[in-house]
């Protein structure tokens, strides 16, 4: 199912959600003009602003000391806690290519703004960068996280869908089976990826960083309070 848009009204401008959009097609642009320079000057990139889970540890458990069999692997014999958790947040705006950029911004087009008018700017910044963080900050992770609360929000609003099935259909579908059907199939992926002997442990961890998000997206929309003055439409 390829989402389209959705007939949930709002009464706010969504501008955290324009921001969310530009800062990550930024990023990306950004992204293929270091991978223009070659390979070494892209892997460095990633490096830099991608999170490698041995430098968190070794800065949890080891000071920041660097084993001397990881000292090849990560390149240094020290790591700053700077250098640990910075891209934590900023591989949150990194993407594999353009589809996975185009749906992901599709997806926060279309759910984002009305998660947005209900939390308000800050909270609902707040809801982006925590599930990113909870889904051990891959970027559609916090993407995933705003699709969780939307799904708990808006479960009867309907959403305009591509379904593919022999040709391509346009239908409205409600919001929970559109969501709903994201969550199961990843989760099932994910599941499949762990007992495959032969699946890929990066697709893995990515899958789950979906199911993550989208569950801690859920469970921050239910501690975080409705905005103040917020004008409501009825129940969707």
């Amino acid at each position: 199912m390829i989402p389209l848009k959705d007939d949930a009204p709002r009464v706010t401008t969504p501008y955290v959600t324009y921001f969310l959009i530009v800062v990550n097609t930024v990023a990306f642009l950004f992204e293929l003009s270091i991978g223009a320079g070659g390979s070494r000057q892209f892997d460095a990139f990633l490096s830099t602003f991608g999170v490698v889970p041995a430098r968190i540890a070794v800065v949890l458990f080891n000071q920041g000391y660097v084993p001397w069999d990881l000292v090849y692997q990560l390149g240094t014999r020290y790591v700053t806690p700077i250098a640990a958790f910075l891209p934590v947040f900023t591989s949150m705006f990194l993407h594999g290519s353009w589809m996975h950029l185009i749906f992901n911004m599709l997806t926060l087009w279309i759910f984002g703004d009305n998660v947005e008018d209900y939390l308000g700017h800050f909270r609902y910044i707040l809801l982006y960068l925590i599930s990113g963080v909870a889904a051990m900050a891959v970027h559609s992770g916090a993407i995933a996280g705003v699709m969780g609360a939307y799904f708990l929000l808006y479960p009867r609003a309907k959403v305009l869908t591509i379904v593919p099935f022999f040709f391509m259909w346009f239908m409205w579908l409600p919001a929970w089976v559109v969501l709903g059907y994201f969550f199961v199939g990843q989760f099932l992926l994910g599941a499949a990826t762990s007992i495959s002997v032969h699946g890929g442990n990066a697709g893995g961890v990515a899958v789950w960083a979906h199911v993550g998000g989208f569950l801690a997206g859920m469970a921050l929309i239910k501690a975080f309070p409705v905005r103040a003055r917020r004008y409501r439409h009825g129940v969707y």
